[in-house]
This record gives structure tokens, sequence and C-alpha cells, in this order.
């Protein structure tokens, strides 16, 4: 059985930083697009960041220059380092691997974690 287990999210003051894993069990996704989304309460998931399993990274607008993702195949796991956190930065932090149908269609997401900015 295939999981992703995010962790990591907490509360935050405003400026601070913090950073999430996503670990993966049940298969290895070293040759598989990795990416991170968000979803607030009102508004649809968004796409955060995506790295591809040679390393190269894509980020949204909004977080460009403050969050970065990477990871570690040889520990299946998956990190997104967040700094400079804004209030809008508030949502629900999910993980997800893409199996080859696109991030509308992929079996593989994380159960999310829960990231709050305050101040």
């Amino acid at each position: 059985q295939v999981r992703l287990v995010e962790s990591g999210g907490g509360l935050v003051q405003a400026g601070g930083s913090l950073r999430l894993s996503c670990v993966a069990s049940g298969r290895t996704f070293s040759r598989h697009t990795m990416a991170w989304f968000r979803q607030a309460p009102g508004k649809e998931r968004e796409l955060v960041g995506t790295i591809t399993s040679a390393g190269n990274t894509d980020y949204a607008d909004s977080v460009k220059g403050r969050f970065t993702t990477s990871r570690d195949n040889a520990k299946n796991t998956l990190y997104l380092e967040m700094n400079r956190l804004k209030k809008e930065d508030s949502a629900v932090y999910y993980c997800a691997v893409d199996d080859g149908r696109g991030w509308g269609h992929t079996s593989y997401w994380g159960q999310g974690t829960q990231v709050t900015v305050s101040g």
C-alpha cells in the first residue's frame, strides 16, 4: 500500500519559518516528479512547487524566493522549506506524486498538514 505522510506543520508567526516533510512508503518515487500543494478554507487547491526526478524545481509566483522544495531519494522523502511566512500562506499543505496522469488525476496524495501563520 502506497502512503504519503506529511509532517512539520504548525503555528508560526509571520516572518517565521517552517520545514515540511513528506515520507513515501510502499514504493519508491525517485523517477517521479513530486509536488507540494496547498488549500486554504474556501479556496481551490493551489500548486506551490514541483521537483522533478533530476531535481529541477518550479514554484508558484506567490512563494518564489521564500519557499524551497527538495528531495532525498534515498529516504523517499520530499521537503518544503518555507521562509518569511505570511498570513496568506496559511493552508493545509499536501504532497503529491505524479503517476503520469497529471496532477488532476494522480492517485498519490498525502493527508495534509496544517500551516497557520499568525500576526
